[in-house]
């Protein structure tokens, strides 16, 4: 009996895979230097994400595609448990606890993957007209975009409801609003955000903004423009890169990892790995014009597409002191499970949407 369609393979995207394994491959070397302990578990990641690849990219998920919605909101109901009972660390509530297996789990990284397809879902059943959605459309997938960013800045993580703010307006921008909407949205902004500031973060948010604009950077920033300064052009050998190896560089195989890039390869080094990431962003976002007529596709690729862009744009102005410090992770790059395995459960959505793209089913009772 055949046990695998061979039409999935002809229809997989190798290209996007090719964008990601200089990211593992180079962050898993750098994690390696710094801690090889670190570096044996991220390769326990590694494979639970590749497990969870094959068996997501298996799943018949166009035709599923009406279940969408419960995922959704049981998303929302752990976004919500979360602030009823959940586990908290360094004065945030970001975590459930599970009793039987003593594990936590962070809703807000496991909604991403269903926000997106939440937002694919929606748009695929009511595309855009020809001049953009109306404020009535508008209005109601603003609904599902500022749900959970309401729950995840409340527990507080303002960058990831921030992100996921972003990611959800940025998909409705591209696949078309009229422009006096547009203006409403600017000018709502500008008139909400001293109300924001003033009565809608906590104190340690607001000392990180303080951080940002006076003149002193706060210590983890000024030990990463201490490493990156030091890289110079062409970065050092392992042993000299003594930031990192004497631990002068804070959290450097997660957060600041970027800053470990840069006094491990300098400059160039540097701009090799942004290269990389805007390549991904970019191959992603031109899926649009490839796919133009499956909003499945178009609008899940976008909203990967932006996810990577937010956070690596937020994550390396932070490192050199352009942006407060947020504790966003280079997407699939620094060093950590959750973060790590929630993309590649993304990527793989993706994959299984482009590899099933043609038909429906491809004879799912052969292999399941």
């Amino acid at each position: 009996m055949n046990l695998f369609d061979k039409r999935i393979i002809a229809h997989f995207n190798y290209e996007l895979i090719l964008f990601i394994l200089p990211l593992i491959i180079l962050s898993n070397v750098l994690i390696g230097e710094i801690s090889d302990m670190l570096a044996q578990k991220q390769y326990i990641y590694y494979f639970i994400a590749f497990m969870l690849f094959i068996v997501v990219l298996l799943l018949p998920i166009r035709e599923m595609i009406d279940f969408i919605p419960i995922f959704y909101w049981i998303g929302i109901v752990l976004l919500l448990a979360v602030l009823l009972i959940g586990t908290s660390k360094l004065g945030a509530t970001r975590w459930l606890h599970i009793p039987i297996i003593n594990l936590t789990i962070q809703p807000s990284e496991l909604i991403k993957p269903v926000f997106l397809l939440q937002m694919a879902f929606l748009i695929h059943k009511n595309p855009p007209p020809k001049n953009g959605y109306q404020i009535r459309d508008f209005a109601y997938m603003s609904f599902y975009i500022l749900l959970p960013f309401f729950l995840i800045a409340a527990e507080p993580d303002l960058g990831t409801a921030l992100v996921m703010l972003l990611v959800g307006y940025g998909i409705l921008f591209i696949v078309g609003i009229q422009k006096e909407i547009l203006m409403w949205i600017v000018g709502i902004i500008v008139v909400a955000s001293p109300l924001l500031y003033t009565y809608g973060i906590k104190d340690y948010q607001k000392k990180r903004i303080t951080d940002f604009l006076s003149e002193k950077p706060s210590y983890h920033v000024q030990q990463s423009i201490i490493a990156i300064g030091s890289g110079g052009i062409l970065g050092k050998v392992e042993d000299e890169a003594t930031q990192a190896q004497l631990k002068f560089l804070p959290i450097a195989t997660s957060d600041f990892i970027f800053a470990y890039v840069v006094e491990r390869y300098g400059f160039l080094g540097a701009i090799g790995l942004v290269t990389i990431y805007l390549l991904l962003i970019s191959y992603l976002l031109l899926l649009n014009f490839t796919f133009r007529n499956d909003f499945l596709i178009t609008v899940f690729a976008s909203g990967v597409g932006l996810l990577i862009f937010f956070n690596m744009s937020v994550n390396i102005l932070m490192v050199i002191g352009f942006a407060p410090v947020v504790g966003l992770p280079l997407p699939m790059f620094s060093y950590g499970g959750s973060s790590f395995i929630n993309y590649i459960v993304i990527i793989a959505i993706l994959e299984n949407l482009l590899a099933f793209r043609f038909k429906v089913g491809y004879q799912y009772q052969k292999f399941f």
